[in-house]
């Protein structure tokens, strides 16, 4: 496999823009609509699945898994570059480096009062016990608004030579172990403060001060119980293996269209290192590329050119998105009329789950750019037209979406869910298990080809086709206020709100 990802990563470099103008159409509401129908009919499920299994041959013949950095991600990437050389757009790859984890060990045994073992996630970017780990006695942080943020919060009990309990919240990751460890703690151990696992990043590698991992929340309330009882001592291990790679995005785009008018859409194409990561992300990234080859196949020259970006490094906190969007000019991002996003749309207890682009459900972050409410309202009036139950979802900047929120950009798209718990509200609207993750195989070897839903896979690239189908004629929908009332919390919202997943969570 690394040697046809090394023939195809000679090709050239990022496409920025085109000064194709394409041609202008007296009807586009008209042709929009004809080719989104087409793309909507000819994209499916099924056909995409063909790209899900070669994404698992890779990862089968590749350790395991298809990370950044990876033999495994450089022929995902190459399979991606052909398909697309091939199907006759201009395609290209953007290098940048980056720091590659992998993870080779994250333990935590209870050795006294009661032994037990628990399940812990190690930080990315974490500093590291030595082989075999410590075995030290265990205190916990006092609970408060920001707790372990803070000197202060360290002043109650004595750390030095102890492993920190603290409870998530308040501040970042990084924040709490560099507090632990000013405070003299020899490792950190963080609980989450929400159900499902809690899986995140220190930020930068700079920032690992001292062993961390995070816990479920359930079983940080359980230690924090037996430490009210009397001394808890734990074996602790965490050990990343870290090192400088490259990695090369995957950048795709039509030979014709209005380069002043470009629709982007993009997915991670990396997996973690624990697993092949076929429902993150390459269910996404499956999607994307059965629309885009539908798109070449149909012939049809859009108004507006069309770009498909597959990313990597977004696992090791949106690398790849960030290295596109930063290297872009001032001029060059003005001419990004949207960009949607589409990462993990096939979880085996999912749901439905749009962008809130106007912050209409008033949650966690603000809206997106103008234009993201249209974005929103475009894809639930397309679920609404096939009677798809559909659920609103922050935008948390946990996937590729972040980085061109912040240069203003419109943005949106879907997903299915991740470790979040899925409420027995969504399990009556969509179906499945109450009480059980959206994707119980997030960030696991178990996300494999058996840990798919072709429903929510197929619902969700029918959204990509008709994005893309309707965006690459007619942009006009985006310049149409959205009514107070479109609220993506009413009506057919019926879900209830979720965390979003927890790529780059730092905090």
């Amino acid at each position: 496999m690394a040697a046809v990802a090394a023939t195809a990563l000679a090709a050239p470099l990022l496409l920025a823009a085109s000064p194709d103008h394409g041609h202008a159409s007296q009807d586009p509401a008209r042709d929009a609509a004809k080719l989104s129908r087409q793309l909507v009919k000819n994209s499916s499920a099924q056909g995409a699945y063909r790209h899900l299994e070669r994404f698992q041959a890779i990862a089968d013949s590749a350790d395991g898994h298809r990370a950044a950095g990876s033999p495994g991600h450089d022929a995902s990437a190459a399979y991606v570059h052909r398909l697309l050389r091939k199907a006759g757009y201009r395609v290209g790859y953007q290098a940048f480096d980056f720091l590659y984890t992998e993870t080779l060990a994250e333990k935590l045994a209870v050795v006294s009062p009661t032994p037990r073992d628990i399940a812990i996630r190690a930080m990315t970017y974490t500093a590291s016990t030595a082989e075999g780990g410590i075995t030290a006695a265990l205190v916990a942080v006092p609970v408060d608004d920001t707790t372990g943020c803070e000197a202060a919060d360290y002043a109650s009990a004595a750390y030095t030579g102890r492993i920190a309990l603290i409870k998530r919240g308040g501040c970042s990751f990084a924040e709490k172990q560099a507090a632990a460890a000013v405070a003299g703690a020899t490792g950190a151990v963080i609980y989450n403060n929400t159900d499902g696992a809690l899986s995140g990043t220190l930020g930068d590698a700079a920032a690992g001060k001292i062993p961390t991992g995070g816990l479920t929340r359930d079983e940080g309330e359980k230690l924090v119980a037996d430490l009210a009882k009397g001394e808890v001592k734990v074996s602790f291990e965490i050990r990343e293996f870290q090192e400088e790679r490259t990695t090369h995005n995957v950048v795709a785009e039509t030979p014709g269209g209005n380069a002043a008018k470009t629709v982007m859409l993009g997915a991670h194409l990396d997996s973690v290192t624990d697993g092949p990561g076929i429902n993150d992300n390459a269910s996404g990234s499956a999607g994307l590329l059965e629309v885009a080859l539908e798109l070449a196949e149909s012939h049809r020259t859009p108004a507006n050119k069309v770009r498909f970006a597959w990313w990597s490094a977004e696992e090791n906190g949106l690398l790849g998105s960030e290295a596109y969007v930063a290297k872009l000019s001032e001029a060059q991002r003005g001419k990004i009329a949207l960009y949607l996003n589409f990462d993990m749309i096939a979880s085996p207890n999912g749901a439905q789950f749009v962008f809130d682009g106007d912050d209409s459900d008033g949650t966690g972050a603000g809206p997106g750019p103008e234009g993201s409410a249209q974005l929103e309202r475009d894809i639930n009036a397309f679920l609404d037209s096939r009677d798809e139950p559909h659920t609103g979802t922050d935008f948390t900047g946990r996937s590729d979406y972040g980085p061109f929120i912040e240069v203003g950009i419109p943005s949106g798209g879907t997903d299915t869910g991740a470790e979040g718990i899925k409420t027995a509200e969504q399990a009556e609207t969509y179906g499945g298990k109450a009480g059980l993750a959206y994707d119980p195989c997030y960030h696991a070897a178990c996300d494999d080809l058996d840990n798919v839903d072709l429903k929510h896979f197929d619902t969700n690239i029918d959204v990509i086709a008709h994005a893309v189908g309707t965006y690459a004629h007619d942009l006009s929908s985006l310049s149409h206020p959205v009514p107070a009332t479109s609220a993506s919390g009413e009506g057919r919202d019926s879900g209830g709100l979720r965390e979003g997943h927890a790529h780059g969570v730092t905090r």
